[in-house]
């Protein structure tokens, strides 16, 4: 099996050096790269074609060139090459940087004062198509959906079959691929044609902001 291959984007060289040295350590992961602003990491991106970016959401250029951050890259590096999973690796944790990631195709969003082991959990989880989240987030993240409506609409997405509705609302209780294959009896790759199938009728990038609809429709309660 071939390495996971990394893009650091941070601005500082203490964290970009931590974290490489880290994900080195780690057997089946590879730093194949590091950019200090929006711009290299789109640059970088787009050439080395990682499997995972980790991007910082602030970093600060030098010049007006170099003014690009961690959202506006997310969102030009997934335009071009949505197979890449970002997770969004910063110090912010108010909702706006957090749904603005979402909406840029952000997979994940970790806290950099999360450990070592979440850094991982949240790689590979990205990596394998799920969404990843640190604690604190996933708690202000259900908060905030717990203030939505809890009653499910029967009109809710009528452009979805009721299989695929039935997907969307496990996909939206958190549950991953084998195990929504698991649940409804069928094969793992039944349950990645019918994911994709919401995807495109939802006009959404990726899991996370198929959630983001689902529990905004009430399923996934």
């Amino acid at each position: 099996m071939e390495n996971l291959r990394i893009l650091i984007v941070d601005d500082h060289p203490l964290v970009r050096s931590g974290v490489r040295t880290f994900l080195n350590s780690v057997q089946g992961i590879e730093t194949v790269g590091e950019a200090v602003n929006g711009v290299e990491a789109v640059d970088q991106a787009l050439a080395l074609q990682p499997d995972i970016v980790l991007m910082d959401l602030q970093m600060p250029g030098i010049n007006h060139l170099s003014e690009l951050n961690g959202i506006e890259a997310t969102y030009k590096i997934l335009r071009n090459s949505p197979h890449i999973g970002v997770i969004v690796l910063t110090v912010f944790e108010d909702d706006d940087a957090v749904f603005a990631a979402m909406r840029a195709g952000a997979r994940g969003y970790i806290l950099k004062g999360a450990d070592q082991a979440e850094l991982l959990r949240a790689i590979q989880a990205v990596s394998q198509g799920e969404a990843m989240f640190s604690s604190g987030i996933a708690r202000r993240l259900t908060d905030y959906f717990s203030t939505l409506s809890t009653m499910k609409s029967p009109q809710a997405f009528p452009e979805l079959t009721e299989r695929e509705r039935q997907i969307l609302d496990l996909i939206a209780h958190g549950l991953n691929n084998p195990q929504i294959a698991e649940r409804l009896m069928v094969s793992p790759k039944t349950v990645r044609n019918h994911i994709s199938n919401i995807f495109s009728k939802l006009q959404v990038a990726d899991r996370a902001q198929a959630i983001i609809r689902a529990r905004q429709a009430g399923l996934g309660h």
